[in-house]
């Protein structure tokens, strides 16, 4: 094992599959000359060239429905936006072509695409810049999407989107490029839909995933001092869910809190609530509790954004109140 970071780990995993396949390139707005615009890509285009590190527009759209089409002739394109944010730009290519050419062609067309970049808030960046789409995605038939939480799963799982013969969206987060992490020299995969158990509990199941596993953890050891237990599962894919870990675990624990960063209508915490108490009822001892952000645009002013986003002060309170006890 070796300590790198959370964009290193990305690298890698872009890196190792673009040597082993030939037909896997990268393409995006400053994904070549100026080493990705968060120095993901650094490095890639001196090591692959012109014709595999591709430079773009600002034209989201364009170089997506490029993507699509160069995955239905065979190759396997890696899609970079700069922001999911700007992919509202493309969200006719990844939802009308991407998402539904293999069933629209009745098999004869596979689009072998990954779409990636950050998502979510990622500072004082306000409304427009702010915004998480996981659930937007996930609600697509025909699409994975995966949001890893740190270095390691990061790169097993995007070197499985890479391979993966559907169009997998792949969300990151600004604010966990520089993200520190061990990440084994040997290679290894981690297949999309199979959640992990960060850490084990017997009190309350504390299900997350992305960059809020951060407060799902540190939540969890501060209650480990009051002597509260908490399971804490990433899922690591909000397409598929793994509901069976979710669903295993609370039937042990009995309780669930849900921490989200988007809008709470329509979440993955909505559906996850859904299927817990649809299979998993009689074994419930409190209501589920879900964080989401509020239900607002995200402003720019820092104590309106310590207002909006989930937080360890709401987590902590929401798993008390599951468990009976006094604030």
């Amino acid at each position: 094992m070796r300590v790198i970071q959370f964009r290193e780990a990305l690298r890698e995993a872009m890196s190792e599959e673009m040597r082993r396949d030939e037909r896997v390139f990268l393409m995006g707005e400053e994904v070549a000359e100026y080493n990705g615009a968060y120095k993901v890509s650094q490095g890639m285009l001196d090591e692959f060239g012109a014709k595999r590190v591709i430079d773009t527009p600002i034209a989201e759209l364009g170089f997506a429905g490029i993507g699509v089409g160069a995955a239905m002739n065979g190759l396997r394109p890696i899609i970079e936006f700069m922001t999911f944010n700007f992919s509202l730009v493309a969200i006719d290519q990844v939802i009308n072509s991407a998402a539904k050419m293999y069933s629209m062609s009745g098999g004869q067309y596979p689009v072998p695409i990954v779409f990636r970049g950050p998502t979510g808030n990622a500072g004082q960046l306000a409304a427009q810049h702010s915004q998480n789409f996981e659930n937007w995605y996930a609600n697509c038939a025909g699409l994975k999407v995966v949001v890893p939480s740190n270095p390691y799963d990061a790169k097993g799982l995007l070197k499985s989107a890479i391979r993966d013969n559907d169009p997998v969206i792949f969300m990151e987060s600004e604010l966990m490029y520089g993200d520190k992490g061990e990440v084994p020299e040997n290679e290894y995969l981690i297949p999309i839909g199979v959640a992990d158990i960060k850490r084990e509990g017997t009190d309350v199941t504390l299900v997350s995933f992305g960059k809020i596993m951060k407060i799902a953890l540190e939540a969890a050891e501060l209650l480990e001092k009051e002597g509260i237990s908490v399971e804490v599962i990433d899922l690591r894919s909000v397409r598929p869910i793994d509901y069976a870990t979710v669903i295993n675990s609370v039937k042990k624990t009995n309780r669930l809190v849900i921490v989200e960063e988007a809008w709470p209508l329509a979440s993955i915490a909505t559906d996850i609530t859904y299927n817990v108490q649809r299979h998993a009822f009689d074994y419930l001892d409190a209501p589920i509790r879900r964080i989401n952000s509020m239900d607002v645009p995200l402003a720019y002013a820092p104590t309106l954004i310590e207002a909006v986003l989930p937080n360890v002060k709401r987590t902590v309170e929401a798993i008390k109140s599951v468990l009976y006890v006094a604030k």
